[in-house]
Formats: C-alpha cells, sequence, structure tokens
C-alpha cells in the first residue's frame, strides 16, 4: 500500500510519522519481507485522510435495526448488550487524521499485517503456528495529520464491512459520558516508558489494556473479575511515545518516533562498525585463525569448521568453532580453554535492525561490544542493558526479558555478556 514503507527515507512530499517494528526479527522476517507481511512499518502521511470519528449512537431493539445499521455505508462499532438491545455507534469521516489498522487477516483494510511470532525462528517455515491468537482485525492506530503528529492506539480494527462488533458475551460497558465502550477477547496491551526518550534513563512502566474507544485500564487479576464500569482509567493515556510497546498477544510492536530514530544508529552504521571490527582479524585463541563475524553466520551450506566467530555465553571468550573442552558430546557444556568457565559455545550473530537499538549516551559507544544470552546476538552494551530490564507477555509463561533480534528468553541470571577477543579489540 502507499502509505506503508520500509525504506530508510521517505519521498519529501510524504511526512513520516514513525515506525512500528515487530520484536524478533533482525532487519526481516525469515525468507525475507512479502508485501505487507514484513519486520516493520513506516507509518506516512496519507495522500487522503481516513481517519474516523464518533457521530452518533444508536440503540437497536431488533437484528433489522442492526443490520440496517451495519450495512449502511459508514463506520459503525456495534455493542450487542442482549438478544433483543443492541447499540451501534456510527463514524464519520475525519478531516484532521490518518488511520491505520493492524492485524493477522490479508485483507485489504489491513495496513501491517502481523503473524504470531516464534522465537529463535530461522526459516518461514518456522513461523507456522497450530493456532494464531492474535486477532484478525488486532487494533488501529490514529494519527493527527498535523503537528506534532500525535500517534495513538485503539483496540480493534474495521473488518471489510466497516464494522466492529462486541458480541453478547465480550466485555464492554458505559462510561462517565453514557458512550459505549468495550475490550478485545484477547486484549491489546500497552506499555510507556518512564522516560522522555527511547534510551538508558527510560525505565519500564506496567502494562495497560487499551479499549476499543482508547482509554487506557490497569490490569486487574482477571480481566473476567475486572470492573471497566466502576473502575476509573488509569492516569496513562493511549498517545504512543518513542519506545512505547504494544502487545497483540502473539506478536509484541515497538513504536519508534521519527526524532528517536534520528538519534538512534542506522543500519549503515552498524555494518560499517562490523566491517571495522573484522578489519581487525579477531583471532581464535585455540585454532590461531582468522575471525570473521558474519551477518547470517550458519546456514545449510556453511561447514562446522567455518571461520565464523562464536561466544562462551558464560565468560565471554570469543573463539572459533572449535572441538576443544567438550563434555560428554553435551554442546551445552564447553569449557573455556581461557578461564576454564563451562557454558554453551554459540555463534555470534550480528543484531542489524537499528531500531531496536537505544539512544546512546555518547557518540562512540560499539555497537559490537556485547552480546544477548543465550543466543549470541551482538548488540551495544546500552541496548543490551535496556532490553535485559523490560520484560514482555511471552505465551503462557508470563512476563520475560527476550532478545529484541530474535524473542528467544533471556537468561534471568546473566542477560548479557560482554564480548573479550584475544587482542582485546574491546576494552573496558
Amino acid at each position: 500500500m502507499p502509505d506503508i514503507n520500509t525504506n530508510e527515507e521517505p519521498s519529501p512530499q510524504q511526512i513520516n510519522y514513525g515506525e512500528l517494528v515487530i520484536l524478533g526479527y533482525n532487519g526481516q522476517i525469515p525468507g525475507g519481507d512479502r508485501g505487507r507481511r514484513k519486520s516493520k512499518f513506516q507509518l506516512r502521511q496519507r495522500s487522503h485522510a481516513n481517519g474516523l470519528k464518533a457521530q452518533r449512537q444508536h440503540l437497536c431493539k431488533n437484528a433489522d435495526e442492526v443490520q440496517k445499521l451495519t450495512q449502511a455505508d459508514f463506520h459503525s462499532i456495534s455493542y450487542t448488550l442482549s438478544r433483543n438491545q443492541t447499540v451501534v455507534v456510527q463514524y464519520s469521516h475525519d478531516e484532521d487524521s490518518d488511520m491505520f489498522q493492524i492485524g493477522r487477516s490479508s485483507e485489504n483494510q489491513i495496513d501491517c499485517i502481523v503473524m504470531d511470532t516464534v522465537a529463535g525462528a530461522k526459516t518461514f517455515d518456522d513461523l507456522t503456528v497450530p493456532q494464531s491468537t492474535i486477532s484478525r482485525y488486532a487494533c488501529r492506530i490514529v494519527v493527527s495529520r498535523h503537528p506534532p503528529y500525535t500517534a495513538r492506539i485503539y483496540a480493534a480494527g474495521f473488518d471489510a464491512s466497516k464494522n466492529i462488533f462486541l458480541g453478547e458475551k465480550s466485555i464492554k460497558w458505559k462510561n462517565n459520558q453514557n458512550e459505549m465502550d468495550g475490550v478485545t477477547t484477547n486484549g491489546i496491551l500497552v506499555m510507556h516508558l518512564d522516560g522522555d526518550q527511547f534510551d538508558t534513563n527510560s525505565k519500564p512502566s506496567k502494562w495497560k489494556e487499551v479499549s476499543v474507544c482508547g482509554s487506557v485500564f490497569d490490569l486487574g487479576e482477571g480481566r473476567l473479575k475486572f470492573n471497566y464500569q466502576l473502575t476509573p482509567p488509569s492516569t496513562t493515556d493511549n498517545i504512543l511515545n518513542d519506545g512505547s510497546l504494544i502487545d497483540l498477544c502473539g506478536a509484541t510492536l515497538l513504536w519508534r518516533s521519527v526524532e528517536g530514530l534520528k538519534k538512534t544508529p542506522t543500519r549503515r552504521l552498524l555494518e560499517l562498525e562490523l566491517d571495522q571490527l573484522n578489519s581487525k582479524k579477531p583471532q581464535c585463541p585455540v585454532g590461531l585463525n582468522t575471525l570473521i563475524i558474519k551477518t547470517h553466520p550458519l546456514s545449510s551450506t556453511t561447514s562446522s569448521s567455518s571461520p565464523n566467530a562464536f561466544v562462551y555465553v558464560s565468560c565471554g571468550h570469543v573463539h572459533g568453532n572449535h572441538k576443544w573442552g567438550v563434555r560428554n558430546d553435551n554442546k551445552e557444556s564447553r569449557e573455556c580453554p581461557l578461564c576454564r568457565t563451562i557454558g554453551p559455545l554459540i555463534p555470534i550473530i550480528p543484531g542489524i535492525e537499528s531500531a531496536f537499538y537505544v539512544i546512546p549516551d555518547t557518540d562512540n559507544e560499539s555497537t559490537t561490544s556485547y552480546a544477548f544470552q543465550p543466543c549470541g546476538h551482538m548488540t551495544s552494551q546500552t541496548t543490551a542493558l535496556y532490553w535485559s530490564k523490560i520484560k514482555v507477555p511471552y505465551g503462557t509463561k508470563g512476563l520475560k526479558s527476550i532478545c529484541p533480534f530474535c524473542s528467544i528468553a533471556l537468561s534471568e541470571t546473566k542477560p548479557f555478556v560482554r564480548l573479550i577477543f584475544q587482542d582485546s579489540i574491546h576494552r573496558q
């Protein structure tokens, strides 16, 4: 679609609102981005506004009245209260905003197709899940077409017939203004940062739930027991700031503002620093061969003796993929020949999705000095420290800190490690 893009630079005629980046993908989805199914989406001002605003609320007492309204040529949200009572809220065109819809559906009205994230997926086939938990029409983001281009998130998206339906069993209520509101089946969660920008000074806040009309609520012990009607909305709003996280119950998205991205290391800078590291020709202390850190260290055509760089994640010493120190044929139990620490030896994988990098404290911070544990994705110190403190919904396992480049859960005892090369390329 013309207003959703992943290019680094927008055309001069278009205003860039910001980027939505899916956690768990290192620059692209495995096998490459495909159409509207991508690892990140650049939201730009549309040529014609398509925003919506609530106009009128109708109380329908039979199915014929509901059908007549929902089949009319306008957007609507239907709240089924009982078998004989449905509230239909009619929406009209808003020339001052742009709307972007996110969900699992491949229908044309969905701008950003998002499927369930599979931790550690290496091929496109690995992304297949038995049953998705992401809604076909999960949520929508509405951005003001005027400075400062404020972006707001709302639960649920409009289907092909321009409707949102909340059935009789869904959670819904009337707010203080006597207006209908509700939440979706699996819920849309948001977490804003406790700070002005996406940097090391930012601290994670609590996950909260967003309603269909954009109200934000603190999470109760159980959603079915939570009384949204009697509980006042949280003081948190639904405005997306640089670093805000959105959970779709199956995938987590990061919002990056245009101003924040200007201060973040670019993809080109990440590649240059990787080239500089390789130009120093680091050596394996055991094999004495030159190590090469590749963007994709292992493939089906790569032999086990390929000179890729590996790291003992328990201590950080960088080696080649040698056979020394294997204990009882257990790949998870390798003894580092330099310090005798026992732990896995895994390939180093450069983290090349620039949007995941935290705004550095200094201009000369290395982006090749640390690696997440246990996946081995290489990154900067501030980025490793930041993501080790962020906890995101992790399936049925509650909240976990994950590597943003692959979604693998980080070690709870040592989530990242400093890379130690034989010739001390990175010094403390």
